[in-house]
């Protein structure tokens, strides 16, 4: 059954991107919909955005009323209190009840601290749930920005929609080759492009599924087929790393023809992020747990609570993983798949699950040789 009391949580969005990628014209352009006049927007430093709307009403230091409808409030430290605050004056009247949050990055930022405060806050569980991560790429300098800065290659990795941005600066040639870069540096992301902001705000929402999503949707959401077709193309690029490891950020997919079990899997998903999510930019999964469709995702070291669906989405049964991962290879991950397979010998009431002692141990020695 869907969890009613969840679907009607406070849907929150992350827009981040790299230094000039276009953020604060992206949120004037998103602020203009009509559609969007329910939104409350949390960014850095209010004075560094700009939006250009008029101010309407000031209810506290801290939170504005825009001439759109939007409320607007600055992130001053702690974003579980700025969420907390902005819920406690929606129910007070003091704002306008709001039914989205967007979150502006600065441009050097890791977003994943964000996502994870979204995802794991006990406080935070109630009243709001993660959306999506927009991640901004500008169009001219993007290539050279993924090539050489860090914080613009993981902001890729774990977005679920990648904007291009500039596209009337950018020849076509160079949009095509950065758009054709990104779907393969983040195969599971819709890849989309804008001019001067304008894009259907209805394109970048919406990213994760509930149990009762269709065919559709979960084939949209893990889109395995472009996993495959990367990892062909990343095998016959780089011939010469074969059995090397290095820092490239690899993606693949990875099917297993067997059940596994809930044991295995809780197992297997505290060790991989524990010992590696450092590495892990972003797993996702359909499982067959036991027979049921379970819908699995983390991000570096957050892992989503398993999501099992109410019907398998077609008739295929094999689990179905696929990851974005720096410094791990396939032959690495598979390495430790058999923690899968484990069944625990204890009582769900008691805990934990513990597996078999050598298994566990030759898991750890996967584990270990991966750098």
């Amino acid at each position: 059954m869907i969890d009613m009391v969840a679907e009607r949580r406070i849907p929150v969005s992350v827009i981040t991107g790299f230094l000039g990628s276009g953020k604060t014209t992206l949120l004037n352009r998103l602020l203009q919909d009509p559609g969007m006049a329910g939104a409350a927007v949390i960014i850095n430093e209010f004075g560094e955005i700009g939006l250009d709307h008029l101010l309407i009403a000031t209810p506290n230091e801290n939170t504005v009323l825009l001439a759109s409808g939007c409320i607007c409030c600055t992130l001053r430290g702690d974003l579980v209190n700025t969420l907390r605050d902005l819920d406690g004056q929606r129910q007070k009247g003091e704002v306008p009840a709001f039914d989205r949050v967007l979150i502006e990055t600065t441009g050097l930022a890791d977003p994943v601290p964000i996502v994870q405060t979204v995802v794991t806050d006990e406080r935070l569980a109630p009243k709001y749930r993660l959306d999506s991560v927009i991640t901004l790429v500008d169009g001219v300098n993007g290539l050279a920005q993924l090539d050489a800065q860090p914080e613009s290659r993981k902001q890729a990795a774990i977005a679920d929609r990648l904007l291009v941005t500039k596209t009337d600066l950018t020849a076509p040639a160079e949009m095509q080759a950065l758009m054709a870069r990104l779907a393969e540096f983040n195969p599971g992301a819709r890849v989309l492009a804008a001019t001067h902001g304008d894009i259907a705000p209805a394109l970048l929402f919406g990213a994760n599924i509930d149990a009762s999503a269709r065919k559709t949707e979960v084939a949209g959401w893990l889109r395995e087929t472009e996993y495959v077709r990367v990892e062909a193309r990343q095998n016959r690029s780089t011939n010469a790393h074969t059995g090397q490891h290095d820092d490239r950020v690899q993606s693949y997919c990875i099917h297993l023809d067997d059940p596994v079990t809930s044991a295995g899997l809780t197992s297997w998903l505290i060790a991989l992020a524990s010992l590696r999510g450092a590495n892990l930019l972003r797993v996702k999964g359909l499982l067959n747990v036991e027979g049921d469709p379970v819908v699995v995702h983390a991000v570096q070291t957050l892992i989503h609570e398993p999501l099992v669906l109410e019907r398998w989405p077609d008739d295929d049964r094999r689990s179905r993983l696929v990851f974005i991962a720096r410094g791990m290879s396939r032959a690495d991950i598979e390495a430790t798949l058999d923690v899968l397979r484990w069944k625990s010998t204890l009582p769900a009431e008691t805990g934990t699950p513990k597996p078999d002692p050598q298994a566990y141990a030759r898991f750890l020695a996967a584990m270990e040789k991966m750098h």
